[in-house]
C-alpha cells in the first residue's frame, strides 16, 4: 500500500478521535482540501445490516436539498412520446432496443439511467452490465416509471442513489468542497432522514453504526448523527 503524503498527514493530524457535529465536520473538510480541483465531499455510512440478506438489504434515493455540484448525463430507455418527454426534459440520451443493443455493445456513457416499465423486458438483460456499476433502472430508486419527465428533474436537481455494498457500507456525494459548510451538512442531514426512512424491518440492534465523511483527497472525519428513526 503507498503511503500517504506529507501534505495527507498533516490534514489527518488535525482530525481528533471523536465524532464531529455534522456542521463542525464539514468545516473540517473544507479547511483539509488541499487539491487543485473541487473536490467532492463523500460520505460513508456503515450500518447494521447484512446484505447478505434481501431482507435486509438498504436500497432508495433522495432528492440533496443543495444538489451535488454536477449535472448527471442521463440515459433514459423509452419509446415513442415517452422518448420525446425524455428528450424534451433534458435526458442526454434516449433510445428504445436500439439503445439497449447499445449498451450491451459496450456503450457506458452516462451517469444515470432511466427506463419505462415497458422497456425493462429489454432492459433486463443488460443487468450483468449495469448491476455491478450502480446504473440499473430500479423502481424503488424511481427510475423505472412513465413518469420520465419528473424523474429526469430529480435527478438533474441532485438526486442521487444508494444501496449497501457486500460489508453493510453506503457511499454517496453530499456536494463539493466549494460547497457552504452548513449546506454539506444539510444535503448529509438528508441522506441520513432517507437512511432512516429505509430501515429494514429485518435490521435488528444499532442501525445506523458510523458515519464518515471526506473530501476525494482527504483523511476521514467521523460525525455524530441521529441513531434511531424518526418519530412516525
Amino acid at each position: 500500500m503507498a503511503e500517504h503524503g506529507k501534505s495527507y498527514r498533516a490534514a489527518q493530524g488535525r482530525v481528533q478521535d471523536r465524532a464531529y457535529a455534522p456542521l463542525e465536520a464539514m468545516e473540517l473538510v473544507k479547511e483539509m482540501a488541499r487539491a487543485k480541483f473541487d473536490e467532492t465531499v463523500e460520505v460513508a455510512v456503515r450500518l447494521g445490516v447484512d446484505p447478505r440478506h434481501a431482507d435486509q438489504m438498504v436500497r432508495g434515493a433522495v432528492v440533496l436539498p443543495h444538489g451535488t455540484g454536477r449535472s448527471p448525463r442521463v440515459l433514459v430507455f423509452a419509446k415513442g412520446d415517452k422518448s420525446r418527454e425524455a428528450e424534451a426534459a433534458g435526458a442526454e440520451i434516449v433510445g428504445g432496443d436500439e439503445l439497449v443493443a447499445k449498451v450491451q455493445g459496450g456503450f457506458l456513457d452516462f451517469d444515470v439511467a432511466v427506463a419505462t416499465p415497458d422497456m425493462m423486458g429489454g432492459v433486463g438483460r443488460l443487468g450483468r452490465i449495469l448491476g455491478p456499476r450502480g446504473l440499473m433502472p430500479n423502481p424503488k430508486a424511481g427510475t423505472v416509471t412513465f413518469e420520465v419527465a419528473a424523474a429526469i428533474k430529480e435527478i438533474k436537481a441532485g438526486k442521487i442513489e444508494f444501496r449497501t455494498e457486500k460489508a453493510g457500507i453506503i457511499h454517496g456525494p453530499v456536494g463539493r468542497v466549494s460547497f457552504a459548510a452548513a449546506d454539506l451538512a444539510e444535503n448529509l442531514d438528508a441522506l441520513i432522514d432517507a437512511l432512516l426512512k429505509s430501515k429494514p424491518t429485518a435490521a435488528k440492534g444499532q442501525y445506523i453504526k458510523s458515519v464518515t465523511v471526506s473530501s476525494t483527497m482527504g483523511p476521514g472525519v467521523a460525525v455524530a448523527v441521529r441513531a434511531a428513526s424518526p418519530a412516525a
